[in-house]
Order: C-alpha cells, then sequence, then structure tokens
C-alpha cells in the first residue's frame, strides 16, 4: 500500500511500513480511550465520546487535518465531562506523538488564521519535544449546548503535554462562544496539517539544529 502526500509539490511516497498511524489506549478508574490516528489520512473520522461538542470537535480537526481519527471513550459522565474530555486529551495526544515517531524530516511549525463569522482564531504551534500553552481564549457563556467551555482548555493542556509541542493561542475577534471554539479547532487542525507534512528538502532529518527534538 502506498500513500501520497497531497501538500508537497513533489509527491512523497511512503511504503506500508512507514504509515503514521498509531493506536492507544488509555484506562483508569474513571475513563477507557481508545484512539486510533493516522497523519497520512483523508480528513475520516468516527468519534463516540459521549460528549457531543466534544465529538464535533474532533471531527473539526480530522477534516480540516486531513487525519483519519477513531475515538472511543467511556468515563464518568454521571459525574461531569470533565475526566473524559481531559483523557481524551492525553489520549489523542499521546496518540500523536507516537505517530510522528523521532519526528523526521516534518516540516515542525505550523500557523493559522482560522475566521467563522465573527470569530478570528490565530493557531501556532511546534512539534519541539517541549510542552507548552499560551491559551488566550476570551468564551463570553459558561456552555455551548451541555457542554463547559473551561474544557476548551483543559482538552488543550492534556494534548499539548502528551504530544510534547508548543503551542500559543490568540483571540482576535469573537463574541459568539461556539464560533469561538470552533474556529479553535479549525486553526488548531490547518495548523497541525501544516506542521506534520514531510518537507521533501528535509531528506528524513531532525528538524532542529541541535539534530534531536
Amino acid at each position: 500500500m502506498q500513500i501520497t502526500s497531497s501538500q508537497s509539490q513533489t509527491p512523497i511516497i511512503y511504503s506500508a511500513s512507514n504509515q503514521r498511524i498509531a493506536s492507544v489506549s488509555r484506562k483508569t478508574g474513571e475513563t477507557d480511550v481508545q484512539v486510533t490516528i493516522n497523519l497520512d489520512g483523508t480528513g475520516l473520522c468516527t468519534s463516540q465520546t459521549g460528549i457531543p461538542f466534544l465529538d464535533h470537535m474532533l471531527h473539526q480537526i480530522a477534516s480540516h487535518g486531513l487525519i483519519d481519527l477513531d475515538v472511543k471513550a467511556e468515563g464518568d459522565l454521571e459525574i461531569d465531562d470533565h475526566h473524559t474530555n481531559e483523557d481524551v486529551g492525553i489520549t489523542l495526544g499521546q496518540a500523536l506523538g507516537k505517530a510522528l515517531g523521532d519526528r523526521k524530516g516534518i516540516v515542525r511549525f505550523g500557523n493559522f488564521l482560522a475566521p467563522l463569522d465573527e470569530a478570528l482564531i490565530q493557531v501556532a504551534l511546534d512539534f519541539s519535544g517541549r510542552p507548552h500553552i499560551s491559551y488566550g481564549l476570551q468564551i463570553p457563556s459558561w456552555r455551548v449546548g451541555t457542554y463547559d467551555t473551561q474544557l476548551v482548555r483543559e482538552f488543550f493542556v492534556a494534548l499539548v503535554n502528551h504530544s510534547q509541542m508548543t503551542l500559543h493561542i490568540r483571540q482576535l475577534d469573537g463574541i459568539n462562544s461556539h464560533h469561538i471554539i470552533e474556529a479553535t479547532f479549525k486553526a488548531f487542525a490547518r495548523a497541525t496539517r501544516m506542521a506534520v507534512e514531510i518537507d521533501p528538502r528535509r531528506a528524513g532529518l531532525i528538524p532542529s539544529s541541535k539534530g534531536v527534538l
């Protein structure tokens, strides 16, 4: 099986043995989460977390990042969504890091500015091996549907720590909570898509002047 990168002008061919696919399972006393990710996918997504708004956002990551995702989670939703939301972020971060492997040949940096009606969100990220998040969202409402909007930050903190990326999220405009959050996930997806692409000029090298990430 061969997968051809859709982003570089010169097609990059991956052999079946080099597919950037990873599966991670995480089971605790609070949740049971399984994530499979294909970085060279077409945007297919199956998400069953029990949290409808989170499922909707994971579909944004897959669709706009051209990442195939399969996410299944069972958690203590009778308490609230916090544990499941966080553990999905943890497991997705672990799967993302595992799929990237030693990160040879990737572009590494990504940046995207996403509008959604009145909302305008910028995401810049670096698969640096150093987890850091700078979070600048000001979401006006406590909930979107049944989803606690404080959990957006918790999701990204978990993902950042376990994928070992640096992530900056900036809100340039926006008054509608749904628009602000969805634009954030879309910008994150496109920045990730940019960063994980194979750079044809890297020739399999670590994208760092130090030679290691």
